[in-house]
């Protein structure tokens, strides 16, 4: 840190009140009382008047209304100067009374002359400064300048000292040398050349404005500063914050090496310090220089919320810190970066979306964040969704504002929604967005309050080519289901109606066909479209055509296994006991090929194998397949069904996906 001194007189200066004995406030009002009324009767020389008994003619009235003579705080709100000759001026600064003399004051301020010359004809030896900016510090820092005492100027003190300066008009038409002028001397040729200075600098102006403002101070700090982030990383010479976060792949070679670079972003950190109001203007700066990428000013603002957002939500929300914390979050999204997709990832824009709800910032930092996220909602995760509800008594997390970013987001996407017609990059971002609603869905299907409108409404709302399966759909259903047992018939029927059960993959398909939750006519669609599958899949094995359809089966599965839910996983456990091993195809005995895959369909529970049963059949004797709602009172008896006959009934036959 730069510093200066002033003056090369020792400090007379004495500030600590509570030192002094009594003894010593007594001399200090007799040199008061010889100036005024005593001056013949009292001629005693100075060691004299160390003795108690020879004040004892001096009015007790006048020792309190100078020092408070008679409490415990004597001397607690004054300074004085230690000096053979008598004080002769009172200078009242806020609460604090300065005895000095008049010469060293009056010969290098103006302000102070005009003050005294007043006072004098008023009668009284005593002036007020209740407005000097920087109170009774800058004052007296002011006052030793005076004396010639030694003064030392640095970064936490030159801005108050420079703004009372200017105050008590400490001008060079006064004093060729003044305070003013060594001050500026100090600024421009130390502090404002140093990074931290001038950081810490800046801080200290907003306890001063106007004065700092009207002085130039503020825009001289934040030139400096905007001016140093624009310096290439191979020329920062200065001294910065850094707090280097190294992964654990890194080696010892290349951390070396890393430590003697200087990053791009080594100016984030420290700007981290200042005040939001400060910091605005800052990045105001930055920003309209256009020297700073997108992605760099996304990760000050990300710097800054972490720095002075509080992680929890008490916290967010107290009353002593809800003002602050909404002034915060607003001033960070009005300095987003101009390109709305770059600069911040979506999930930096979803936690700021949740500070702003909880704390009550103003609509259009909502509706700014908002649409920034539906640009690429895509990329965020189950769990950045999840925000919280802030009026009482309704579902857990906000479900209407996801839709209305689903909704945002297929305005970005367009109307057209054929896989075949839409780019690679859109063909993505359509199928991660399908995937994370379906989670989405499945972790708010276990709140009690969730109403089976809002779930059917936000299901729908992704496009088809957005769900290639429909396991993760099918996993939220039955979440729901789950999780409201007293759900109605028609409303069963209509969240059900979400699903294509041939989208289903071969697990889904089998816990499905188990699930006594779902409408029987589901079960009975599952159960036929598996059966067909089933029976391709063997007929195309036999023809040895199989080998796209299988691989495309297995990215199914594998997409299965690898996004179920933790709900997903119980489900699967539930369903190990449930399959049984088909036999291998016999090349050369057709009949017994199709003895087996009558055979490899499941070991389901007595409904489902009853409700097949009817429905294999009557399709094999040509009858029309009739939903039902109710299974039958006993077990239909095991038919044979001839090969031909199941493969010809299995390929004249259009069954409908959709439930009516």
């Amino acid at each position: 840190m730069k510093f200066m001194k002033l003056g090369s007189k020792p400090d007379a200066f004495q500030s600590d009140g509570g030192n002094i004995r009594e003894a010593d406030v007594m001399v200090i009002a007799l040199l008061i009382e010889v100036e005024k009324n005593h001056a013949k009767q009292i001629s005693k020389s100075h060691s004299e008047w160390g003795s108690l008994s020879a004040l004892d003619h001096i009015p007790l009235g006048l020792l309190v209304q100078h020092f408070g003579v008679g409490n415990t705080s004597i001397g607690d709100d004054m300074r004085f100067v230690v000096s053979e000759l008598p004080t002769d001026v009172i200078v009242r600064v806020g609460e604090v009374r300065f005895f000095l003399h008049k010469f060293p004051l009056l010969s290098k301020s103006n302000r102070l002359q005009a003050l005294v010359l007043k006072a004098g004809e008023g009668g009284t030896d005593e002036i007020y400064l209740h407005d000097l900016p920087g109170g009774p510090k800058a004052f007296e820092i002011c006052s030793k300048f005076c004396y010639g005492m030694t003064v030392t100027l640095n970064a936490y003190n030159v801005v108050a000292s420079r703004c009372a300066a200017e105050y008590l008009e400490m001008t060079e038409d006064v004093e060729k040398g003044n305070l003013i002028y060594k001050i500026e001397v100090f600024l421009n040729s130390s502090v404002l050349r140093s990074w931290k200075d001038s950081i810490i600098v800046l801080q200290t102006t907003k306890s001063l404005l106007p004065w700092s403002e009207e002085l130039k101070v503020v825009g001289r700090c934040i030139d400096c500063i905007t001016s140093k982030t624009s310096v290439e990383p191979a020329a920062v010479t200065w001294s910065y914050t850094y707090d280097r976060k190294l992964t654990a792949s890194d080696d010892i070679t290349e951390t070396q090496k890393r430590m003697h670079q200087v990053p791009n972003d080594w100016w984030i950190e420290d700007i981290c310090e200042l005040d939001v109001d400060l910091y605005k203007r800052v990045m105001v700066a930055l920003k309209s220089k256009g020297r700073i990428s997108s992605d760099m000013i996304g990760e000050a603002l990300k710097a800054y919320a972490v720095r002075w957002l509080p992680d929890s939500y008490d916290a967010l929300v107290a009353d002593d810190y809800m003002k602050r914390n909404r002034i915060l979050v607003e001033t960070i999204i009005y300095l987003l970066p101009s390109d709305k997709y770059s600069g911040c990832s979506c999930r930096f824009l979803l936690k700021l979306l949740k500070v702003v709800i909880l704390v009550g910032a103003r609509d259009p930092s909502k509706e700014e964040l908002i649409d920034r996220i539906s640009m690429q909602l895509h990329k965020a995760s189950v769990k950045d969704l999840l925000i919280p509800t802030k009026s009482s008594g309704d579902t857990m997390y906000d479900v209407h504002l996801v839709r209305i970013l689903v909704s945002k987001f297929m305005m970005q996407v367009g109307s057209t929604h054929d896989m075949n017609i839409a780019d690679e990059s859109e063909n993505k971002s359509l199928l991660a967005l399908g995937r994370l609603i379906d989670g989405y869905l499945a972790e708010i299907a276990c709140d009690s309050n969730l109403s089976i409108s809002s779930f059917v409404d936000l299901a729908e709302a992704i496009p088809d080519a957005a769900r290639p399966d429909h396991d993760g759909l099918y996993t939220a259903i039955d979440i729901y289901l789950t999780e409201h047992p007293n759900v109605t018939k028609a409303d069963k029927k209509r969240i059900c109606g979400l699903m294509d059960v041939k989208k289903l993959s071969t697990e889904a398909s089998i816990h499905a066909a188990q699930n006594e939750r779902l409408p029987l006519r589901v079960v009975v669609q599952v159960l036929f479209f598996e059966q067909l599958k089933t029976a391709g899949g063997a007929s195309a094995a036999t023809n040895d055509t199989s080998h796209d359809s299988s691989m495309n089966r297995a990215a199914l599965e594998e997409d299965w296994e690898g996004r179920v839910s933790e709900h997903e996983d119980s489900l699967k456990q539930q369903l190990g006991s449930s399959k049984i091993k088909a036999d291998e195809c016999q090349h050369g005995d057709d009949k017994k090929s199709v003895k087996d895959k009558g055979s490899s369909l499941l070991l389901l529970p007595s409904r489902s194998r009853r409700i097949f049963d009817k429905l294999w059949v009557g399709k094999g004797q040509g009858e029309t397949i009739k939903s039902s709602e109710t299974s039958g009172s006993s077990q239909s008896p095991p038919i044979s069904v001839k090969p031909g006959e199941a493969k010809s009934s299995g390929s004249s036959r259009h069954m409908r996906n959709s439930i009516s």
